[in-house]
């Protein structure tokens, strides 16, 4: 498939919003999934997060061509990744988001993916559709309701570079796939109908929606939505970062002790950002159960 062919949708509804249109971006996510706020970050910040991610992600510059890494835990990795939180413009689109101010953060990544590396499979975060005890950290963080997706691209999102896509509609309740698919047994995917289960890295899919977007853009999605990422085909890393909260009310009881790290950015976090600590899990991404 050539990705340089893939342009940008003409979809019959606007999904790109200013940071004065939250409303109107929040009901673009409750009716079909997702949305994209345009102009949140400024230069600066952008620079700055761009050195936080390599400094967390790849900081020996060890990373050969073709190969990526997830760091889960990105707040934690200092003052460059939590200036967001003293940020008032992305503080106001949580509290829009999440429908309170009264926060606590959840949930943090930020992401590097060298030239040549493969498509992220499709998936929907939430670990939410059945009862069952968690397997992993992230069946015990990922049965909130409130957006999963609050990502900057900040290289920007293009096809052709690892952009970020996802599936129009796919966060409905009961959504049983797109048409020509069936969903993995677990519902965290899909895969072509008369194959056997597997999770789908295709992009020839009935729905998608491929972003492009700014580095100052923030790419918000539902908690249900499934979503990918292309394979980077430029010769430039892409770069990627978020910071999520949910409502301090929502507690969470983990199987895992609060890691060092989380203890170590919980007391090295300023005084008046602390009350965004309460409630604070942290992750152990190796957790299984």
């Amino acid at each position: 498939m050539d990705y340089a062919d893939i342009k940008k949708p003409d979809l019959s509804y606007r999904y790109e919003f200013s940071i004065h249109e939250l409303d109107l971006a929040m009901q673009c996510t409750d009716a079909h999934g997702f949305c994209v706020i345009q102009d949140v970050l400024p230069d600066y910040m952008v620079s700055s997060l761009r050195e936080a991610v390599v400094e967390a992600a790849d900081p020996n510059g060890e990373l050969s061509p073709g190969q990526s890494f997830t760091h889960g835990a990105f707040v934690e990795t200092g003052p460059k990744a939590w200036q967001l939180l003293e940020y008032e413009p992305f503080m106001r689109i949580q509290e829009k988001l999440i429908g309170t101010d009264e926060l606590t953060i959840h949930r943090s990544a930020c992401i590097i993916r060298k030239s040549g590396s493969q498509p992220v499979v499709w998936h929907t975060d939430w670990r939410g559709f059945d009862e069952t005890p968690p397997v992993d950290s992230g069946g015990v963080l990922n049965r909130g309701d409130w957006p999963s997706g609050k990502w900057f691209y900040i290289t920007g999102s293009r096809p052709l570079h690892g952009g970020l896509c996802v599936i129009e509609d796919s966060h409905v309740e009961g959504w049983q796939g797109p048409e020509g698919f069936n969903l993995t047994k677990d519902r965290t995917s899909f895969y072509p109908q008369g194959e056997e289960e597997h999770r789908y890295a295709g992009f020839d899919i009935p729905g998608l929606v491929p972003f492009f977007t700014n580095p100052g853009d923030m790419i918000v999605f539902a908690h249900r939505t499934y979503h990918g990422a292309f394979p980077n085909q430029l010769d430039e890393t892409r770069l990627s970062c978020a910071i999520g909260l949910r409502r301090r009310d929502h507690k969470i009881e983990t199987p895992w002790d609060l890691p060092e790290s989380a203890k170590d950015f919980m007391a090295a976090l300023p005084d008046h950002l602390k009350h965004y600590t309460e409630g604070y899990t942290g992750i152990v991404q190796g957790w299984k159960k």
